[in-house]
């Protein structure tokens, strides 16, 4: 049993010697130098494209303080930005459609932190433990036939 168990632990530090010896991810950038990513939340859909520069935020043509009212939603924006440590250094230039402010907002940040991976593929490290690279699978449920909403019945009468 111990001969199983060296083994076994052989086979896992053959694997993560040979996933350190695979090349390093590269960067995806184009000849402008802007790394692209795609964020979706609800029934938004984000087109996220970052760059080099003053930490400037432009959604749908517009400053994120115009665009996102709401201080809330400019926090949760900046997140990804917040956890690379890149608030001053990355621009970020965003076309976002469909849902409502909220879920905009989170299609954003979902498509900043895609694209910042995208531009320096070491902050996945800094991404990953709050989850900004994971898309968020909620959305509204259907309504069934019979039912007032998704769930909600119509109210009961005996007579």
């Amino acid at each position: 049993m111990a001969e199983a168990v060296e083994s076994l632990s052989s086979i896992k530090d053959l694997n993560v010697k040979a996933a350190a010896a695979q090349a390093p991810a590269t960067a995806k950038v184009d000849k402008l130098g802007r790394a692209y990513g795609t964020g979706r939340r609800k029934t938004a859909t984000a087109r996220v494209w970052v760059k080099r520069g003053t930490g400037k935020i432009i959604i749908n043509g517009k400053d994120q303080t115009e665009y996102f009212a709401r201080p809330v939603l400019r926090l949760m924006i900046k997140q990804p930005l917040e956890a690379a440590k890149r608030e001053s250094e990355i621009d970020v230039i965003a076309t976002v459609a469909g849902s409502g402010l909220t879920g905009q907002a989170g299609a954003v940040r979902h498509g900043i932190a895609r694209a910042l991976v995208n531009f320096e593929p070491e902050l996945r490290v800094a991404m990953r433990p709050q989850k900004l690279l994971t898309r968020d699978p909620r959305a509204v449920e259907r309504k069934k036939y019979g039912k007032a909403k998704a769930r909600r019945s119509f109210q009961f009468s005996k007579r």
